[in-house]
């Protein structure tokens, strides 16, 4: 499956932005996705994750109560919208897809998109 994350952009600190990730080649509902985030000279971290029809869902405990994962298995997208966005948000996000269902580690996920950069600004 090849994937596109886009919705990225610059926001002030406090401000929301929604990301999308879609699909093209294989229907999306047959993998679980997630989203990772990787900032300037960082590793790569582990943001939030859905199972294929979305009754499960992970978020790291850095992001939890501030972004929100889903699907839209119809239209082959997943979304993060991120809330409350903070400085150390800052990062170039990811969206990825496996078929081993949710999970937080990178090596779980098969297929990765190109990354769309979030700037949030304080």
């Amino acid at each position: 499956v090849q994937l596109q994350a886009s919705g990225g952009g610059l926001v002030q600190a406090g401000g929301s932005l929604r990301l999308s990730c879609a699909s093209s080649g294989s229907t999306l509902s047959i993998y679980a996705v997630a989203w990772f985030r990787q900032a300037p000279g960082k590793e790569r971290d582990f943001v939030a994750a859905i199972s294929k029809f979305g009754p499960t869902k992970s978020y790291s405990d850095s992001v939890n109560g501030r972004f929100t994962i889903s699907r839209d298995n119809a239209k082959n997208m997943v979304y993060l919208q991120m809330n409350s966005l903070k400085y150390e948000g800052t990062a170039i996000y990811y969206c990825a897809a496996g078929r081993w269902g949710v999970s937080q580690r990178a090596s779980d996920f098969d297929s990765w998109g190109q990354g769309t950069l979030v700037t949030v600004s304080s």
